[in-house]
């Protein structure tokens, strides 16, 4: 834009208001804080505009205008404002008084007045932090630094599985012919070479590229992570081990009963579309640059599901909780999603979340991790629910198998059942005393020598 020093009368304006484009100044005297303005309002909406000779309540107070100081404004403008912008500063009329007003606009953003960047906030300036700018940077480069739509160097479309690929096209509506004809279909091929989403959604062995194509699922049997009783890690594509993470988690939780007519419906302690959509957004939505996976912890109050990055675009907590709103931080990945019917276009799985489940919280941990909480119910609150068949089948499970490696061999040591049954040693532990608190089990000798004996079935 070019520098305007001409007088320019433009109609009268007697609602003037300071917004997060719009700074009012009441005279040149305030000129450092509007170049600040300025880069303020460029960093967050990329244009703005200073009026000098308003007072910031709206008063016309009106300004002393030459040609010095139209040029003393384009100079601090010049001077003090990296990158360069171009203004188009105007001698304009408000009313019967004389005033300034400088628009500008720029996309070449962070900008900093004299070194410092700034961030509009309401009509406030103020100054970004270190992670504030990088976070900036990073926002403006999103597209150009996506993950999912960068080149897998390392990978060749001998290494996608073409039954996997055949799948999903089902599921699509789309024929398979070729898998490169079929990538490019789903425009995961870039000059004949994959993308980070193909090898993630379709490679035989996706862990062979990114160590953290991985879900890590745990059981522990306090409200913290003192006592573990299980943990297994997955690999695998990302359907698969959406997959995994669902079968977990309801392997781990209260399966009630409820009659349908002369059907017995098994009824989740939590909502299972409900989790299953929170697994959905963690695979989907997770920042695939840090090493770490998606993780499931299940308490004895709680079921946490962890995804690695923070929220995307600007998003928070509440807005989140609030309106049906959706930014992407791997948008070729929620497109394969949608066309899969996994996720709607429009960012509805947070409110049907809360639909299903309303004391779900959601939190954002340090500078690393999002999590979604779904609170686990007393059974008794379920009125629909008979106590008599809840079931934790795992537990069940696991106990009888430690009862017949008992029987076997009745000196077996926790760290061989532990290897036998595919838990930790803690967890092995925690078994073995629920099993002697209930007078089933007993131990006779001290820990090195001794033997289990089983006291009643």
């Amino acid at each position: 834009m070019a520098t305007s020093s001409t007088y320019k009368p433009v109609e009268t304006m007697t609602n003037l208001q300071e917004t997060e484009t719009v700074e009012l100044k009441k005279s040149t005297s305030e000129l450092k804080e509007g170049v600040i303005s300025i880069v303020a309002m460029l960093n967050k909406h990329q244009r703005g505009e200073v009026w000098f000779g308003i007072r910031n309540d709206g008063a016309v107070v009106g300004q002393q205008v030459s040609e010095k100081t139209l040029r003393d404004i384009s100079k601090a403008i010049a001077d003090h404002v990296e990158p360069k912008i171009y203004p188009v500063i105007e001698q304009s009329a408000v009313g019967s008084r004389q005033c300034i007003r400088v628009q500008v606009e720029g996309k070449e953003y962070p900008y900093y007045a004299y070194g410092r960047a700034y961030i509009r906030v309401g009509d406030e300036d103020r100054q970004l932090s270190a992670k504030e700018l990088e976070n900036l940077i990073l926002g403006k480069n999103r597209d150009r630094l996506r993950w999912d739509t960068e080149v897998c160097d390392k990978a060749t479309i001998d290494d996608i599985g073409p039954g996997k690929l055949k799948s999903f096209l089902k599921l699509c509506g789309l024929k398979f012919d070729t898998i490169p004809n079929s990538l490019e279909k789903l425009n995961l091929i870039k000059a004949g070479r994959l993308l980070n989403a193909a090898v993630l959604c379709f490679a035989r062995k996706p862990e062979k590229f990114f160590p953290n194509a991985r879900l890590r699922c745990a059981v522990f049997g306090t409200l913290d992570t003192t006592v573990t009783i299980g943990m297994k890690d997955y690999y695998g594509d990302v359907f698969a081990l959406i997959n995994k993470a669902e079968e977990y988690i309801l392997e781990h939780i209260n399966i009630g009963m409820r009659l349908e007519g002369m059907l017995r419906v098994d009824v989740p302690e939590i909502d299972p579309e409900a989790f299953r959509e929170g697994i959905i957004n963690a695979f989907c939505h997770r920042d695939y640059r840090e090493y770490d996976s998606v993780n499931i912890a299940i308490f004895k109050d709680r079921v946490e599901i962890r995804s690695p990055g923070l929220l995307y675009g600007g998003l928070t907590i509440d807005t989140i909780r609030k309106k049906m709103v959706s930014a992407r931080r791997n948008e070729l990945l929620a497109e394969l999603f949608q066309r899969s019917h996994r996720i709607e276009k429009w960012g509805r799985g947070i409110k049907m979340i809360l639909e299903r489940e309303p004391a779900t919280e959601f939190e954002e941990v340090g500078t690393v991790q999002f999590v979604a909480t779904f609170k686990r119910k007393n059974v008794e609150a379920f009125p629909s629910i008979s106590v008599g068949e809840t079931t934790q089948k795992t537990t069940q499970k696991t106990t009888q198998k430690i009862l017949e490696l008992i029987v076997s061999n009745p000196r077996i040591s926790r760290i061989e059942l532990a290897a036998e049954i595919g838990i930790t040693a803690d967890g092995v532990k925690y078994q073995l005393d629920k099993l002697r608190k209930q007078g089933i089990l007993k131990r006779i000798g001290p820990d090195k020598g001794g033997y289990w004996e089983i006291v009643k079935e």
